[in-house]
């Protein structure tokens, strides 16, 4: 797959007039005042000819987002054939088609609300296999790629900075961002890009994972069962976050902004070889609160 004109092999296009909407107001001096908002529509999920979930969502990539899903959910199996992905955006339906026959009504009576904005969903039994999972030793961040890499991302042009209320994750590749998903919930743009992943075969040893929202338990578990050894936010973290990322071995860094980061899980990837006094600040247009990235 060719890259975009910036770079990235996949990027949400802020440019798209699907994903935002053109509102008028007034501001705190009661002028009228013209901006954009965000998109946000219902996108039911099945998988063969079982209902699965209905999500909240800005509406594009849906083909990636319910395959990253059901890979999340231990819904689909690495070695699984799909023999179709089908959408009807007047109906708001995807449907994820298998070689292999599915019945997860069990399961799907054991979901959990997470803490992620746009009412993240998980299942029970998520965590059967987490502790299965075994997460590349070798893989290592250096700290000149991390100073690099938040640089870039942040430059990018990103619906966040066209509508803003919303969050952005990416998959990156030493110093380069690969692919660039937002979304209303970060547990959608997780799954969008999971789904990439699946659909390209993309191996995962050797990436990174970079999230503009908070490091909860969510985050890790999802990062961990895409197998991507190394997580970090310029977001803050939460307890059990950090006690899941130290038990799986992930690395992970959190609060990266600009010069500074903090890492509490996974030291031993961290190679200390860029000098914090060369690396880019951050861009005041991240500063302010009520960013995508902050703890929110």
């Amino acid at each position: 797959m060719p890259p975009s004109d910036d770079g990235f092999l996949l990027k949400t296009d802020p440019s798209d007039p699907r994903l935002s909407a053109e509102v008028t107001g007034v501001d705190h001096l009661g002028a009228k005042v013209t901006t954009r908002v965000v998109t946000e529509k219902a996108l039911t999920l099945y998988l063969n000819r079982q209902e699965i979930v209905t999500m909240m969502t800005i509406g594009d990539h849906p083909d990636l987002m319910a395959v990253g899903y059901l890979l999340n959910q231990n819904m689909l199996q690495a070695d699984d054939e799909i023999t179709a992905i089908d959408y009807d955006d007047d109906l708001e339906v995807v449907v994820v088609r298998t070689k292999r026959e599915t019945d997860y009504e069990t399961k799907l009576q054991k979901k959990v609300r997470t803490s992620g904005c746009a009412q993240g969903t998980v299942f029970g039994d998520v965590m059967e296999n987490f502790s299965d999972i075994h997460l590349a030793p070798d893989a290592r961040l250096k700290t000149s790629d991390l100073y690099a890499l938040t640089h870039k991302i942040n430059s990018a042009p990103s619906l966040y900075l066209e509508a803003g209320a919303i969050h952005g994750c990416v998959l990156c590749q030493g110093d380069v961002p690969l692919v660039y998903m937002e979304d209303v919930g970060r547990h959608n743009a997780v799954d969008k890009i999971a789904g990439w992943m699946f659909m390209n075969k993309v191996s995962a040893d050797d990436k990174v994972f970079y999230t503009t929202g908070r490091l909860t338990s969510e985050m890790v578990i999802k990062t961990v069962m895409m197998g991507i050894p190394i997580l970090v936010s310029r977001s803050g973290f939460t307890a059990w976050g950090v006690e899941l990322a130290q038990k799986a071995g992930l690395t992970l860094i959190g609060r990266a902004r600009g010069k500074r980061f903090l890492a509490l899980a996974g030291l031993e990837r961290i190679e200390f070889d860029g000098d914090p006094a060369e690396a880019a600040g951050e861009a005041p247009r991240h500063r302010r609160k009520g960013a995508s990235g902050d703890d929110s």
